[in-house]
Formats: structure tokens, sequence, C-alpha cells
């Protein structure tokens, strides 16, 4: 057992250990060295021999929270990572061949009573007197008009909320918070992990050797490793649950590529008959990757696939990338915490990797255990990850299920296949009632929810009975005016290309 006395003093955890650099350990490093600066040590153990994964180059609104946490300024570090601005992601060919829609970060409309506002443009769409659902997105007009500006910025508008999130060069970004992190007095060890020491009383980890015989132990670990899962899977045996049955994909190859002129500020994801590719602008490359199922697609044709469908020439070879999505078991398991790609993978697809680390991170500052390793609280910590990982599964599984690319075995498939439960139920009363419950561990709110299952052709048989309370003629002034509203709010906005001159 874990130590157990009386004195909370005693009790307290003095030395972190993260096993692993990259995004994951630096962003776990950086956010802890600045909440718990009375530890003793946190030290951090990397390689440069080892290469990082690297492709999570674009994140959703919720990455503000954590360089806030840290009080970044963000101009700098748009500056330092080479970022974009990014105002949501747009789906090439989910729905059909060419069909395109925007997932857009913020409202689509603005709710009336009781009812929110989809179901008011269901009951106009029924009788041809509403605009595509977009029309009424600040974040889709502004995005595919190339504008943008802080909300701060805009003068004359009664919108105050404008969310965004980044792309990103993920190895800049790290590099970023080390030099954030050795400030705070975070020690970093250059080495290879040769031998993991447990103790054999408990189980716990108690130490481990280097490739140079240096011995490191902790009273807590955080496994960062990524995939290796050197310290979760490899000493502790955790399980890991697989969601090949959801999804398929299993590959990935990418390559960065020359930048174009006009950087756009959103991410594209554009479906192919094995998969989906990415493409990410930066203010100094494209990134881009080709996401695919070793089952439908052989990695030449993924490859020809990319290279053939790159913006401009290509600035280094194609790196492929072997993954299994899923999630550990438990996250938390005796005096270890897996954060990042040791912990499970989703796919990125609507870019949850490096929230899911921000998460994992923000969990552990909140449920911050000491050596007793209490097992309420490592209960609680492994069900709030394991909810959310599985909730935006299910949201990384409505895109391919409700797709319409007919003919093809992936989307074929997918558009077949069993669904979890909850999913079922989620789209089902969506489609046959317009309603829509939150889950508590939903990442993606209705807003999401609404514009991809709307953009993927799920549109609901029926409304709430609020919006037959309202007048018709009310109806049509509100669906003008919040049109109006939003074309006249990217009306003041400059262009994007003005913003990032001004990086």
């Amino acid at each position: 057992m874990p130590l157990q006395t009386s004195s909370s003093k005693e009790l307290k955890i003095r030395n972190l250990v993260i096993v692993g650099g990259g995004t994951a350990g630096w962003m776990t490093a950086a956010a802890l060295s600045k909440v718990y600066n009375n530890l003793d040590s946190i030290t951090l153990i990397e390689s440069d021999e080892i290469g990082i994964v690297g492709v999570g180059e674009a994140t959703i609104p919720s990455i503000s929270i954590y360089n806030n946490l840290l009080q970044i300024d963000e101009r700098d570090f748009l500056r330092q990572t080479k970022g974009t601005i990014k105002m949501g992601i747009e789906f090439v060919g989910w729905r059909e061949l060419n069909n395109r829609y925007m997932h857009a970060f913020g409202y689509v409309g603005r709710d009336l009573g009781t009812a929110p506002f989809h179901n008011y443009w269901v009951k106009q769409s029924q009788k041809s007197e509403a605009l595509d659902y977009w029309a009424y997105s600040l974040n889709n007009e502004a995005a595919i008009t190339n504008r943008f500006a802080t909300a701060d910025r805009i003068a004359k508008t009664p919108i105050n909320d404008l969310p965004y999130a980044f792309h990103f060069d993920a190895g800049l970004y790290a590099r970023f918070l080390r030099g954030y992190s050795e400030r705070l007095g975070v020690k970093r060890i250059e080495g290879r992990i040769k031998e993991v020491k447990l103790d054999p009383e408990n189980g716990y980890i108690s130490s481990f050797c280097l490739d140079n015989d240096q011995e490191i132990s902790g009273d807590l670990y955080i496994d960062a490793s990524g995939f290796h899962a050197l310290l979760i899977e490899k000493a502790l045996k955790v399980d890991y649950v697989d969601y090949n049955d959801w999804l398929p994909c299993d590959r990935a190859m990418a390559i960065p590529c020359e930048s174009v002129p006009a950087i756009t500020p959103y991410t594209r994801a554009s479906a192919h008959k094995g998969g989906w590719q990415w493409r990410i602008p930066l203010t100094h490359r494209t990134g881009n990757g080709v996401v695919y199922s070793s089952h439908y697609m052989s990695d030449d044709q993924a490859l020809d696939h990319l290279l053939s469908n790159l913006d401009g020439k290509p600035l280094a070879d194609p790196r492929p990338i072997r993954f299994r999505t899923g999630r550990r078991e438990a996250f938390f398991a005796k005096n270890c915490i897996a954060i990042g790609l040791s912990s499970g993978f989703l796919e990125p697809l609507e870019s949850t990797s490096i929230h899911l680390i921000q998460s994992g991170i923000a969990r552990l500052i909140s449920l911050f255990p000491d050596l007793n390793f209490e097992p309420s609280l490592v209960k609680v910590f492994n069900k709030q990850s394991t909810d959310e990982f599985d909730t935006i599964r299910d949201f990384i599984i409505l895109h391919y299920h409700a797709n319409g690319r007919k003919g093809e075995a992936l989307w074929d498939h997918a558009r077949h296949m069993n669904l979890p439960d909850r999913l079922h139920e989620k789209i089902e009363l969506f489609k046959m009632t317009g309603h829509f419950t939150d889950e508590p561990a939903d990442l993606f709110k209705l807003a999401s929810w609404a514009q991809v299952m709307i953009g993927q052709n799920i549109i609901p048989k029926s409304y709430h009975p609020f919006v037959d309370m309202v007048g018709e003629d009310d109806i049509r002034d509100y669906l003008k005016n919040i049109r109006f509203i939003v074309e006249d709010t990217v009306r003041q906005m400059p262009p994007y290309s003005q913003y990032l001159r001004g990086l």
C-alpha cells in the first residue's frame, strides 16, 4: 500500500517526474510549474533521439484557457510558433462528393425563448423561407470571406463573442513551453529509459534507470511518452480499450508543403475513398496529412493521394504514422498518470488531441493527489477521463456514419455499422424531434452537433413546439435581423491577411 500517515505535510507530493517531452510533456511541465510552484522538484526526461508525432497542429478554442493560465501573450505565442487563427473546420466531401460545410466555432443564430435557434431554421426551411444554416453563423461568414478581428476590436455589433483557436507548429510550441518551464525551475534530463523498477509490495513505480545508468525517482509519475506508453502500459500493464469497431482508420501520412499566399483562418478536412485528408495553414508552411484505413487503402495509394492534393511544393519527406484509436482502461494507475498519446488516441478530425492533453492536465490540477493516492479520487479521475474520451469518440463517429459517399467500401461500412447506444439515441432524437440533450462530459455542445448533423443531411423532421407560439412575421424578422447583424459585423472586420501582417 502507499504511505498511510496522519500528517498532511508528510503526505504531500514533493517530487514530480514527467517521462516524455513533446507537446504533452512540456504542456504538463509548464502548467504544473505555474500552479504548483511549491513542489520540491519537477523533472522531465526526454530523448532527442525519439521523434514526436507532431500532427496536432490544430486546436479548439479551449486552448486559450490554458494559455491564459500560463499568462502567455497571444501575439508573442503566435509569432514564436508560426501560428495562425482558426475559426472552424471546413468539411469537404463528407455528405457527398464536392459538398462542403463548416463546423464553425461559436453559435449559429441566437436562441429565442425555450427553443434553440435551429428549430426556427427548420420550420422556415420546410417552407423554403430560410437561408443556408451557416448564413446565420458569424464565424462561418468571417472564415469563408477571410476576415478576422477579435471581438473587442469590432465597435458596432451586439455580438460580444467571437471564439477562435489556433494552428501552430507543435514542435515550436513544445520548444516555447520548454523555455517557459525551465524559467520556472523545471529540470530537463536527456536520456532514454532502460528499466522501470516497481515496488515489490504494492506494484507502484519506485524508480527507473536511464541508458546512462542514472537512476530517477519521484512521488508521482506522468507518462507523456506518446504511443510508447513506457510507464502506463509497458511497466504497469494497463490495458487499452479499442475503438476500431467504430473508427476503422489506423494509419496516417503527414507532410508539410509551401505556404500559399492567401492563408485561410480555418482547418480543412477532405474525405477521400479510404479516409480523409487534413490541411492546416501556418505562416511558414502548410501542414498536410492523410488519415486512412489499411483495410481500404494501401500505403502507396495514400501517398499518391496526399502528394497529388498539396497546395505547394513538399518541404520534407512524408512521415508514416500507425495508430490504434482507443483509450486506456485506466488513466490513473498506482502512482502514474497518463497524459497525451499514452492515454489514448482519437484521430485529429475535430482537433481534440491537444485539448485532451489540456483537459488531462486540468483534471490533474483539480484532483491533485497526495501520497495516499486515495482510491475514490483515482476513481473520479478515471471516470471523468473515460467519459470525455467516449463522448468525443461518438462525435467523431457521427462524421463517418452520416455520410453520403455511396459505392465506396469504407463509407458504405461506416454508414451501416452499429453505433454506440448513446450516439444512436442522440441522432434519432435530433432527427425525429429537433431536440438535443447534452451529456455532462460532452466537450462538443449543441452548436457543434447541430452543424455536423445538418451539414451531413440529418435534418430534423419536426421542431420544438414553442416555435409555433411565435408569430410568422416575427420569425421572419428574427432570421432577417440575425442575418443582418452577421453581415454587418463581418463587414467591419479587416482582411485576415492584415491581422497576420501585424504579427
